[in-house]
């Protein structure tokens, strides 16, 4: 055996050294890149064995012979020592790879298309714990976590085809729910609180582990009860409780309510948060059961309901309701979703039988990881169990389950000792009462006469043998420790011929014959045979009662003779391995992300066994057994913690030869513990000899109980808490092993199928495009359509090989490299020829893709279900409140199931096919997508409160410095910018012919800033970038220029007198040059269109021009630079657009497109150049195709600027509520292009890192108004998410250079209830507007016409809200406007953060409301309840950006602020005050706004010397 001498080496410090292993090629003249090899110490063979791969053979080692060189920190994590001595030899990949790994990312979003190409670039390589994964080309940083083989864990191995990948992020999206039922004021058996238990335990915990693995999830607190009345008719309840009333199955008034504690936050420690938790806990109960109460009132009493009587479900519906818009509000640094559910009950919920349907497609549909964590003691029988509310009142209906395996159950128990005992009560016990004695013995009786044959006798019965046979070891396969003598053969319920009995010696049962009850299925997974099945039933009408033992101290629960449903299986919760299911494509969606245990079945972690010393133990370790005998020695290196677990890693290496699993925590019984020894036996073999359900299409059943399938429930199993599901959630997995048999796709299935031909259709597209892109191979095509169906929740089919002697199933790609574009094991072998052959098989719910190539041909081919389940839709209405409103609000939602065979796939198939071609645009219902985001100024006033603790809010008005015209240029730049324009200007300055200011737009790295001591105004020439300054300092406000009143912005009504007069005296005459061209000439008065148009052709004097770029035709500039170039050499005051527009008519210049119909638009419009050479070799023709062009380039027109080129007369400062003809809402009524919005083509991977062709869309708005915010949504498909994020970073610190700032925005800023996609525990905050401030209670408007009153009131509104700084969004109707729709207008907060919206309904707007409840108002404040004669409330809703990311959003401090107040919620507190008139705010406001008419009515008269004074 040849040893080598061990160096170590850190990577990058020398290009040689730049690998994990480096050796000597001389030493090893077989090895070649790619092999793997094995290095261990020599003295310890069955230790730690370390897997590399070499990945570099340098002829220029730098080790010398005989030595190798691994990578320091792969040194000390596998303890070898330097220059210690070590065994290497080159190992078969295929006998240490892995069955699955475990890789967790944080901080980042990757979509599921991603994980799939990174699946294919990890094949074939070799990995080992930590180690960090880059990949560039998709950008994604990723860490190894953990790894199993052929059932233990290990350090390292190869992955291959058939490894499963399993993707954990520590960044996700949680909420926690905690279930204030009544059980939370109980007492647990250690003498706490359950709320104690589940806060100061479990979250406590939770969150300590959080800390622990470093995860920075968004988190979501809410706390949610229901409440029952004790009421018999909804006339018992007064007016103003009926909105929310819901009713149940038993005729029972409720209302559920959910309190919200924390929304959207992250934090690096939540231990703060249990102390808020704490405090809501305290009045919690209180406030809820007397929420209605109202003096002089009565209201039927209120309860609070038992956790299994909760809301359990529609808590799983509010969130899903969240997360199934996931493609609406994109982030790019969170990736997962999680719901958990605190309940102090015991995992038995009271459940609907249609909500149970919808919840479980909803949650399997969506791969959504929902968790639910019992802080009571765990039952004797199987949970979670949903019990159906059973509507048949009759004495013979037996109460229906079901074992939901969607949802993944953890019990929490504390680890406090009782001095006396170590015993573990599994049942909670009864609540002493004084019972009547004749009751007792009228029990005790009853309980006797059952029927005698149920009872063993004594004369019959040996208990002695009976015990024997209980107590026997087990055989090693069986998973449960202790089993029933004679046990039931394991039926599957089709199978039933006839009725099935227990068939056990003492019991001799009679069937009862009832009348088949029709019934709706309990679970579709189900199959419902035509025979029944026996069930065991208790002798109380409800089982979740019983067992909970609420009341119950002396009933029994005896085994009386079965009710037998013909045609239904009833399951039986204390014996639910007796029924078996068939196996569907939901029962397997999530079995991929669970590693395989010592025998051969997929295990979940925290299920353990209970166990005598003798027999068999746990067969998962990782969690203290609490209930393990002391003197099992195998059980002494459980650990606590996962994490510590973690930490002291299996020793054995894959190939270790002899190495028993004693100290793996997985004993084997001693008579198959040899089974073990060679490692090198195939996981194949092991699952048949220890006779293991080796599940597979053919033998198609599984268990009803557990997430896995697999795992038998036994009563002997205790569950522990899934800290790993809770703290790194992992991600629904991207493969799956179900396909249904062919009698089955035949029998249940709907076959279609259509063909693609890429090729094909890339050549007539290619002659009908104005616009050349490089087209997408056949191949591309293939990867692309199945990554969209894995991005909409699909999964790879793995399908097992029926013949082992055939070859394998990754033929195509068995031997490809790491990275090439090889697909991955769901391949299926097909015949071999020259040109491309592929399968995929792919799945979501009960619809099946096969996607295959062959040569140039793609064939999708679709099978869904002959019979789909109706869709079913549920009304839920309910309370809350969330963070900063005063009530809790009414709120409704809608739970549906989607159907996913409606999914337009042809369309999407084309739309890549076609690479995004206009005609198939991106549709919603093909949840595409979406990053959307206002383009904000930057606004020094903002650091005037957060800095400078400026103590009221109201003061972005003050500073009158009109920036338009520098807000403008700043904009064009940044535009040009995501453009990607660059210009070709070289000019000389003036006054140093030497200096050229040759500045290239786009990729330029330098900055080239201004001398200092250049003035503002004054400088003959500007060095420019096209159109304006290079980024600096922005000067301070005293250093611009005043300007004359006429700047001030209609967005700016109330500015103070003095102040607009002052700014009046002091204009600066406008410098002429102040445009950044070198002024040459100066047009005479009647210098004619042809002068001047050869002046601005000038090369160096002339209007800027672009440089060549594909699809602008050559001598391209754009409207706005054309406009100020001429402004700045007209003298006699002739009209730049007119100008233009002349050129235009004269066929002198003509928009960019080729287009003679298109008018000259003032903006960043482009246009060219008519009259050139044609035989310059840099000509380029235009188009001439309108529409390709516009879905080429962003087109933006400019609004509320013209006063920039042409001399206006100075709009009036009268307030526009006051006056007589008020000024437009937005620019929207007379925009040129008649569309709010535009879409264009996007080219997303800038700097060409990714591997696979990246396009998407940018939707923008169509016009630019200084004072509004700019809409920009990024639409994509075929992207991957960090590619994205990087596009829209760059973007983002241009808008930073540009003095604006890139804010993302979420679709539905106001989430207002009962709106479709609203977010159900968001709300906006309604805050009302005192109109009554006037002395003698005057009305406002009063001296106006009536009809002009409601729009004055808008105004008035949106006056105060530009007061605070917001700035109004133009939004994109959504429907035609009706007449009586409201109108409505949105705004942004200048700094991102908040968003309010004012909506006038009518012109007869109410003053005051007081016959309805402010609750009620603040949440239907615009008649969103049905009685449409509701009064309306004069007010503004105000919403939190949930978008802004955590950490920007808490920077915002103000500074020496008592407790660091937010600036948000000062902001919010300050508004408050103000429209509340406190401090007479509002009615000076008033007053000051009446003055500035007063003075302009009195300017006017003087200016005009006209007895009838006007207002412009």
């Amino acid at each position: 055996m040849k040893l080598f001498k061990l160096n170590t080496h850190t990577r990058g410090c020398n290009k040689s050294y730049d690998a994990d292993l480096v050796l000597n090629p001389q030493d090893h003249p077989t090895a070649k890149v790619g092999d793997v090899v094995e290095i261990y110490a020599p003295d310890d063979e069955n230790g730690t064995h370390l897997l590399l791969q070499i990945t570099e053979l340098n002829e220029q080692s730098k080790t010398g012979r005989n030595v190798i060189s691994i990578e320091s920190c792969i040194a000390i994590a596998f303890k070898m020592r330097s220059y210690s001595n070590v065994v290497m030899r080159i190992v078969n990949p295929a006998d240490v790879a892995l069955d699955s790994i475990e890789i967790t990312f944080k901080d980042q979003y990757m979509g599921r298309s991603e994980m799939w190409r990174l699946k294919t670039y990890l094949t074939n390589t070799c990995v080992y714990v930590n180690k960090k994964i880059d990949y560039n080309d998709m950008q994604i940083r990723c860490q190894v976590y953990e790894m199993w083989s052929q059932g233990e864990r290990v350090a390292s191995g190869v992955i291959t085809d058939d490894t499963k990948i399993v993707f954990r992020s520590s960044t996700s999206m949680v909420y926690l729910f905690l279930q204030m039922s009544s059980e939370m004021w109980d007492f647990d058996i250690h003498g706490d609180l359950y709320f104690e238990k589940a806060v100061n335990g479990f979250l406590t915990e939770l969150f300590q582990k959080w800390k622990k693995l470093g995860c920075n999830h968004e988190v979501t607190i809410v706390l949610f009860s229901r409440t029952f009345y004790a009421a018999k008719s909804l006339d018992e309840f007064p007016p103003h409780m009926r909105d929310c009333l819901q009713q149940d199955y038993k005729g029972r008034y409720y209302e559920d309510f959910y309190r919200v504690a924390i929304q959207n936050e992250r934090n690096d420690d939540w231990c703060t948060v249990l102390a808020q938790l704490r405090k809501l806990f305290t009045s919690y109960q209180e406030t809820v059961l007397r929420y209605h109460e109202r003096q002089n009132m009565r209201i039927p009493l209120a309860t609070n309901s038992t956790a299994t009587q909760g809301n359990f479900l529609e808590v799983l519906n509010i969130s899903l309701n969240t997360f199934e818009k996931h493609y609406l509000d994109r982030t790019f640094d969170r990736t997962g979703q999680l719901s958990v559910v605190i309940t102090p009950g015991v995992g038995v919920f009271s459940v609907d039988r249609e909500l149970t349907n919808i919840t479980k497609q909803r949650i399997i549909d969506n791969g959504v990881g929902s968790d639910l964590v019992c802080v009571g003691e765990q039952p004797l029988h199987a949970v979670p169990l949903l019990k159906f509310h059973n509507k048949d009142t009759t004495l013979t209906s037996a109460d229906d389950y079901s074992l939901p395996h969607w949802i993944n159950l953890s019990f929490y128990s504390t680890n406090k000792k009782i001095a006396y005992s170590s015993f573990i009560p599994r049942i909670k016990l009864p609540l002493l009462s004084v019972v009547d004695e004749t009751d007792v013995e009228e029990n005790e009786r009853n309980f006797l006469s059952c029927n005698q044959s149920e009872y063993i006798h004594n004369s019959l019965f040996d208990y002695d043998a009976y015990d024997e046979q209980i107590f026997q070891p087990l055989p090693a396969q069986s998973t449960c420790s202790l089993q029933r003598v004679v046990r039931a053969k394991k039926t599957s319920v089709p199978s039933f011929e006839t009725y099935a009995y227990r068939n056990n010696d003492w019991e001799n049962l009679t069937p009862t014959k009832i009348p088949s009850l029709r019934r709706k299925m309990s679970d579709p997974d189900i199959h419902h045979g035509t025979s029944g099945m026996l069930a065991t039933l208790t002798d109380t009408a409800n089982l979740s009662e019983s067992l909970a033992s609420e009341k119950n101290a002396r009933r029994a629960i005896v085994s009386i003779a079965p009710i037998v449903r013909p045609g239904r299986a009833l399951i039986n919760p204390f014996d639910p391995s007796h029924v078996t299911i068939k196996l569907t494509s939901n029962r397997r969606r999530w079995t991929h992300i669970f590693p395989k245990g010592p025998t051969g079945v997929l295990i979940q972690q925290h299920h353990y066994q209970a166990v005598p010393a003798k027999a068999v133990p746990a067969v998962s370790y990782n969690r203290q057994l609490q209930h393990s005998n002391s003197s099992n020695s195998n059980n002494n290196n459980n650990n606590n913690d996962q994490e510590e677990q973690y930490d002291q890693l299996s020793n054995h290496s894959l190939i270790s030869q002899s190495k028993s699993f004693s100290s793996q925590n997985f004993a084997m019984g001693e008579e198959k513990s040899d089974f073990f020894k060679r490692r090198n036996t195939s996981l194949v073999n092991a699952a048949t000899a220890a006779n293991v359900p080796n599940l597979t299409a053919t033998q198609a059943k599984s268990y009803l109980w557990g997430a896995t399938g697999e795992q038998e429930w036994t009563p002997a199993i205790t569950t522990g808490v899934d800290w790993k599901s809770l703290s790194i959630p992992a991600c629904l997995p991207i493969t799956t092993d179900y396909f249904p048999d062919k009698r089955s796709l035949h029998n249940d299935y709907v076959i279609s199928d259509y063909t693609l031909l890429p090729d094909d259709v890339n050549l007539d597209y290619a002659k009908s495009r104005a616009v050349y892109r490089k087209p997408l191979s056949t191949e591309e095509v293939c990867k692309e359509i199945v990554s969209q169906r894995l991005a909409q929740g699909f999964q790879l089919i793995v399908v097992e090989e029926k013949q082992p002697s055939s070859t394998s199933c990754c033929s195509a790609s068995g031997s490809c490299a790491p990275g090439s574009n090889q697909t991955t094991s769901a391949v299926l072998p097909v015949k071999t020829s020259c040109e491309l052959n592929r399968e995929y098989l792919l799945s979501i719910g009960r619809i099946f893709h096969k996607i295959s190539l062959s040569g140039s041909v793609i064939t999708v081919t679709g099978y869904r279900p002959r019979h789909p389940y109706p869709p079913i839709n549920v009304d839920y209405r309910y309370r809350f409140h969330a963070p900063q409103h005063e009530t809790y609000e009414i709120s409704g939602v809608n739970f549906t199931t989607e159907k996913l065979e409606n999914f337009s796939w042809n369309h999407m198939d084309l739309y890549i096919c076609t690479r995004g071609d206009v005609d198939y645009p991106l549709m919603e219902s093909l949840k595409y997508w979406r990053f959307r985001m206002y383009l904000l100024p930057r606004e020094s006033m903002v650091n005037k409160i957060v800095s400078f603790g400026c103590q009221r809010c109201d003061i972005f008005t003050d500073a009158v410095v009109d920036n338009t015209r520098e807000q403008i240029e700043d904009f064009i730049r940044l535009i040009e910018n995501v453009s990607k324009l660059k210009r070709q200007i070289c000019r000389k300055a003036r006054d140093s012919p030497t200096t050229h200011s040759l500045t290239k737009r786009r990729h330029s790295t330098s900055i080239i800033s201004r001398p200092l001591n250049q003035g503002l105004t004054n400088s003959p020439f500007r060095e420019r970038v096209g159109s304006n300054r290079l980024p600096e300092k922005r000067p301070s406000i005293n250093a611009r220029p005043k300007p004359d009143p006429s700047r001030i912005s209609r967005i700016l009504p109330g500015t103070d007198a003095a102040t607009a007069a002052a700014a009046a005296s002091a204009v600066v005459p406008r410098d002429d040059q102040d445009d950044g061209f070198p002024v040459d000439i100066k047009f005479s008065a009647n210098a004619t269109l042809a002068e001047m148009f050869e002046a601005m052709k000038h090369p160096v004097n002339g209007v800027g021009f672009f440089t060549q770029t594909q699809s602008l035709p050559s001598c391209t500039f754009i409207s706005y630079d054309a406009l100020m170039w001429l402004k700045a050499r007209l003298t006699n005051g002739r009209h730049p657009l007119d100008l233009l527009e002349a050129m235009r008519k004269e066929r002198m210049i003509c928009h960019a497109s080729g287009d003679w119909n298109q008018p000259i638009v003032p903006g960043f419009v482009f246009y060219y150049v008519v009259q050139q050479d044609r035989n310059a070799k840099d000509y380029a023709p235009p188009l001439n195709d309108y529409s390709a062009f516009v879905n080429e380039w962003l087109e933006i027109e400019l609004q509320g600027c013209s006063f920039l080129w042409h001399d206006e007369p100075a709009p009036t400062n009268v307030p526009n509520f006051l006056r007589e003809t008020p000024a437009p809402q937005s620019w929207r009524e007379y925009c040129k292009s008649k569309r709010v919005c535009r879409k264009s083509h996007l080219e997303i991977d800038v700097n060409q890192k990714s591997d696979r062709m990246e396009w998407g869309h940018v939707k923008h708005h169509t016009v630019m108004q200084p004072g509004f915010a700019f809409e920009l949504v990024v639409e994509w498909v075929t992207s991957s998410g960090p590619i994205v994020s990087d596009l829209i970073s760059g973007w983002m610190r241009k808008a930073n250079h540009c003095g604006y700032q890139l804010v993302s925005v979420p679709a539905d800023p106001m989430a207002e209830p009962f709106t479709e996609k609203s977010d159900p525990l968001r709300g906006p905050i309604f805050i009302p507007l005192c109109v009554t401030f006037l002395p003698n209670g005057a009305a406002l408007f009063d001296e106006f016409p009536e009809d002009s009153r409601a729009d004055r009131m808008l105004f008035l509104q949106e006056a105060i809200l530009a007061r605070f700084g917001f700035m109004p969004c133009v939004l994109e109707e959504k429907f035609t406007q009706k007449k009586d729709l409201p109108k409505e207008y949105q705004y942004v907060h200048c700094t991102g953060n908040m968003f309010a919206l004012i909506r006038c309904a009518s012109n007869k707007f109410q003053v005051e409301s007081p016959s309805r409840q402010e609750a009620n108002v603040t949440r239907c404040v615009y008649g969103h309840t049905n009685n449409t004669n509701v009064p309306k409330k004069v007010g503004f809703l105000w919403a939190w950006n949930h978008m802004i990311p955590n950490k920007k959003w808490k920077a915002l401090t103000i500074n020496n602020s008592a407790d660091g107040e937010l600036f948000q919620l000062k902001m919010l507190k300050d508004f408050r005050e103000f429209c509340s008139n406190s401090d007479q705010r509002l009615a000076n406001f008033w007053a000051h706004s009446q003055e500035l008419k007063r003075k302009s009515l009195k300017f006017e008269y003087n200016n005009n010397n006209n007895d009838e004074p006007k207002i412009i």
